[in-house]
Formats: structure tokens, sequence, C-alpha cells
């Protein structure tokens, strides 16, 4: 069991803790590398034909229902202020046994989004330098991001502000580009994306149920609340910021393609259609700077989403429903090292799978999570801590019910595949749950008392007790 400190000073610990180095800017850069700022290229062409060339409208909505989530996020992080995420907050809401399936789906979805940023960083340096085999480079950048999930936070965060820098500024650059050698800059062209076209909000609604996985990552800043500073301060903060800046640049950087290539039709290529607008926009030397930040941003992308599975195994290890050994840190660094090797070893699996069958992965995992978040923010605010009143009706009933209503609309978007991968996931994880629990012999521990969702700000450091 490991408590709150109720004084600014540091309590004492038998063991090494995770190390709080993580302010604001760190956080929200972490959110932004790990739902990778140019990672609109990957739906670029698959959003613009759906929504028939008004793909800005589509991220406009998908923006607004997943600030609705990260809302969520946000309160629950301020009120439980402990690694873990959504595990964490569905065991707060309703009990062990959810909070487990919760973590377990989140961990289809965490260990999957390390090998879709795997298999990327192969297809893209493959397509730069053809000599290099893609399952050589996927094996060479998964060693890379078990190296840095060691390494810790306290290192990676610099990697992080270069490569969201690098990124916001091809993004600018390649809006400037494209305004300049539009075919046809006009107003008209310019506001005509943003709008509905002849085919009515249906196009663009279903575009957005696409568009909307490139956010998939902003919860993983939930699960720094550890190795925050001030993490019912800056955690909330920075989920919304993370979120908010990545879909403001999706929205961007969409209807600057929409201006580089008004008739969407006339790309050659959907699949890769962010290296020919970058070609045409800037020739070259833009095409291949892309590509160069773009595999930059593959490897921290990966790094963020392996660190925050990582995290979530070691909650669960700390609280006995997984392993103990899950729950060691590493005395030098302070980082759960037998949970990143864990994972690191999980995506080896990445040398033998197709890109698609690892995005069929994350889906389901990541949207169990975000509907359960929202269903456990009314759960402890608006009814276990009575948070209402007129603002406490909107932030802890009302736009929760709008996150959850957005998520289950999203549900209607998946392959049925994905419904029977993760109803076949969750049967295991539920086996899992019983064995371990007759296993140790009764009720496991969760990692927060009531001093964690009390409303002061949290001044110490959380301690570990033998």
């Amino acid at each position: 069991m490991y408590t709150t400190p109720t004084s600014g000073a540091e309590a004492p610990v038998s063991g090494p803790t995770l190390r709080r180095v993580l302010g604001l800017p760190s956080l929200v850069a972490f959110g932004l590398t790990s739902m990778g700022i140019l990672s609109v290229v990957a739906v670029y062409g698959a959003g613009t034909e759906i929504s028939d060339g008004h793909l800005p409208a589509a991220y406009m909505a998908a923006l607004i229902a997943m600030l609705f989530t990260a809302h969520s996020y946000g309160q629950m992080a301020r009120h439980v202020p402990v690694t873990g995420g959504a595990y964490a907050y569905a065991s707060r809401a309703f009990g062990k046994p959810v909070g487990f399936l919760v973590g377990w789906a989140m961990m289809l979805d965490y260990l999957f989004l390390p090998m879709v940023n795997f298999l990327l960083f192969g297809l893209y340096l493959n397509s730069l330098l053809p000599g290099i085999p893609p399952q050589l480079a996927v094996l060479a950048c998964l060693l890379v991001v078990g190296v840095f999930s060691v390494i810790g936070v306290g290192w990676i965060k610099k990697m992080n502000f270069l490569v969201v820098t690098a990124s916001v500024l091809v993004i600018i650059a390649f809006v400037a580009l494209a305004i300049l050698n539009a075919p046809d800059l006009t107003m008209e062209n310019v506001t005509r994306p943003l709008t509905l076209g002849q085919g009515g909000i249906a196009p663009v609604m279903a575009a957005a149920a696409i568009v909307a996985f490139a956010f998939l990552g902003f919860d993983g800043v939930s699960t720094l609340s550890e190795e925050a500073r001030n993490p019912r301060r800056d955690v909330p903060r920075g989920i919304i910021l993370s979120t908010l800046f990545a879909g403001l640049g999706y929205t961007l950087f969409s209807v600057a393609g929409s201006l580089i290539a008004p008739e969407w039709r006339s790309i050659e290529n959907l699949d890769a259609a962010g290296t020919e607008l970058m070609q045409r926009a800037g020739g070259d030397v833009l095409m291949v700077v892309f590509v160069i930040v773009n595999l930059g941003g593959l490897v921290l992308c990966g790094t963020a989403a392996q660190m925050s599975v990582s995290r979530v195994i070691y909650a669960m290890g700390r609280d006995r429903i997984l392993p103990g050994a899950l729950a060691s840190l590493n005395p030098r660094f302070r980082t759960p090292h037998v949970a990143a090797l864990l994972v690191s070893g999980v995506s080896l699996v990445a040398l033998f799978i197709t890109l698609e069958q690892a995005v069929y992965m994350i889906n389901f995992g990541a949207l169990i999570a975000f509907a359960v978040v929202n269903l456990a923010t009314i759960k402890v605010l608006f009814f276990d801590l009575r948070k209402r009143g007129a603002t406490g009706i909107l932030r802890n009933l009302l736009l929760p019910l709008l996150g959850f209503a957005s998520i289950a609309w999203l549900w209607t978007s998946l392959a049925w595949f994905t419904y029977l991968l993760g109803v076949t996931w969750l049967a295991i994880g539920a086996t899992i749950f019983v064995l371990r629990r007759r296993h140790v012999g009764g009720p496991t521990d969760l990692g927060f008392d009531d001093a964690d969702i009390a409303d002061p700000p949290l001044t110490g450091a959380r301690s570990v007790e033998a």
C-alpha cells in the first residue's frame, strides 16, 4: 500500500519510486508524441475519400468528440492522481474486477499501438532506402524503443520536444507552400472542405469515425500521474491541450492538402497521400524531410505507447492483480523495466503480422477504456463525491454523457472481426483474473486510498511501503 503525504516534505520510502520530473510542457509533448502529429497522413487518403473531399470538417467533428472524453480523463486524473490511467479510474469507480478488465482491454490497445509504429517505420524507411528490408527496420525500431522505455521519461522528454518541434515546422512549411503553390487559391476553396458537401452530414460523420483513431494516445498522459511534478493540475491540462493542439494541427494540414490537391481524385495513391502532397507542395526536398521527421516521430510515438502500457502493467502488478515481479522498478532509472521488456518481447509479433491486422487489434481496447472513463467520471464525481450544482452537472454529468455517446457512435465503425477479437481477449483476461485472485488468496489491494480523491492538490511524492 502506498500513501499520499499530507505535508510538503517527501515521505520516507523503502524502495525506488517513479521519478517526478514532468511539468506541463513535457506532458503536452508526450501526448502529442503519443498521437503522432504527422499521423494525419496515415488516414488522409481514406478520410478524404469517405468524406468526399471534406476531411477538415471530419477532423473538426472528431476533435469535438475526443475533447469530451479528454475532459473525463482530466477530471479523473485530478481526483485519482495515480499511474494506470483508465485501469485506476475504473477500479476506483466500479471495483477491482471491472478495473482489471478495463486495464486488460487497454493492454490490447497499448500492446499493438507500438507495433503499428514499428510497421510504419519499416514501410517509410524502406521507401526512403529500398535496400533495407522492412522487417529489419521493424526489428531495429523495436530494439531502440525498448532501450528508450527503460531509460525513462527524464531523457525521453527532450527527444519529444525535438520531434514535436520538427513536426510542427514540417506542417507549417507544408501549409505555407500549399498556399503559395495552390492551383486555385480562393476563399471558396479554403472554406469548402470545412463545410458539408452534397452528401450532407453522413459522409463527414463516417469519415470522422475513421480519423478519430488519429487521436489515440492522448490518454497515455494519464498514465504519467506519478511522474508529474503536479499531477492534479498538470495532467488534466496536458490531456486537454495535447488533444486540442493535435486536432487543430490535423485540421490545418487537411485544409492545406485540399488546397494543393483541390480534386482529391487526382491523388495517384491515396494510401501514400502524405508523401504525394508534400512533393506537390515543396518538391522532393520537403518530401524527404517529411519522411525523416516522420521516422523520428514513429520511434518516439512507439516509445510513448510502450511507456504507457508498461505503466499500466506496473500498476496492475503493484496491486497484485498481475505477478508482483512486473512492479519492479529499475534502481537507476526508476522505470518499470520488467514490464517494459515484457512489452518489447510481445512486440516481436510485429515481425509476423500486417499493418491492417495490428490496427484491428487497437480499436477495441481504446474504445472500451474511453467509454468506461466517461462512466467512471459520472460515478466517482457526480454520485460518490456529490460534485453537483450548475458547474458540477455540466462537468461531471452532461459532458461525460456526451463523451460516452460519442464513443458509442464510434463503436459503429468497427469491423466484426474487432468485436470477435475483443470478446476473446476479455474472456482470456477474466480467466486470468479469477486464477490470479485464487493464487494470492483473496482480494487484491488497489493503489489508492481516500486521500487520492480529495480535493486539495498533491504536494508531496507518493511512497511505497514494504
